[in-house]
C-alpha cells in the first residue's frame, strides 16, 4: 500500500499534525521502518478520507483573471499600437515619396522616332527654335595644338626572363 507521511497525512485528513503524533504515541496508529504511515493503517484509525488524495482541484484555464490572459492581452495591445504607428509613417513616408516626385518631375523631351515621318507642326516650331538659339560653328584656329606625327623608333621587346636569368644572364 501506500505510504504517507505525517504532513500528507494531516493534509489528507485535515486534522492537525500534533494529533497524528498523539495517536503515534499513544500506539493507537504505527509508523514504518521510514517513519511513514501506512494509508490502510490511517484508514483503521481515521475512516475514509474527506476527499481522496489522487483527486486535484480543478484549476479554471479559460478565467479571463489569470495572469497569463492577462499578459497577452497586453502584449496584443502593445502589438496593435506599435502597428498602428507603423501605418502612420508608411503613409507619412509615401506621401513625401509622392511630394519628392512631384518635384523632381522635369518636361520630357519628345524624341522623333523613324516611325513618323512628318512631325509635327509643334515639332517643326521647337526645331526652328532650336536652329535659332543655336550658336554659329567656329572655324578651325591655326593656334590651337595639333596633333603631330611622330616618327616610330620602335625597338623591338626584348623577351621577358625569368627571375634567376636577370642574375646569370645580366647582359642578354
Amino acid at each position: 500500500m501506500k505510504s504517507l507521511s505525517v504532513l500528507e497525512l494531516s493534509k489528507l485528513y485535515n486534522i492537525n499534525r500534533q494529533t497524528i503524533y498523539n495517536h503515534i504515541n499513544k500506539g493507537i496508529l504505527s509508523k514504518n521502518s521510514d517513519n511513514k504511515i501506512d494509508l490502510a493503517e490511517a484508514i483503521r484509525v481515521f475512516g475514509e478520507p474527506i476527499r481522496k488524495q489522487d483527486v486535484k482541484e480543478t484549476v479554471k484555464v479559460d478565467s479571463p483573471n489569470s495572469a497569463e490572459v492577462l499578459l497577452l492581452r497586453q502584449q496584443i495591445d502593445i502589438l496593435k499600437n506599435q502597428l498602428d504607428d507603423a501605418k502612420d509613417r508608411e503613409s507619412f513616408y509615401q506621401n513625401q515619396i509622392e511630394t519628392m516626385q512631384r518635384l523632381l518631375e522635369a518636361p520630357k523631351p519628345h524624341i522623333p522616332t523613324s516611325i513618323d515621318p512628318e512631325p509635327t507642326q509643334a515639332e517643326q516650331i521647337t526645331e526652328d527654335k532650336e536652329e535659332v538659339i543655336a550658336m554659329p560653328q567656329k572655324e578651325p584656329d591655326t593656334s590651337e595644338n595639333k596633333r603631330i606625327p611622330v616618327p616610330e623608333q620602335v625597338e623591338p621587346e626584348q623577351p621577358k626572363r625569368g627571375w634567376l636569368s636577370r642574375f646569370f644572364l645580366p647582359n642578354g
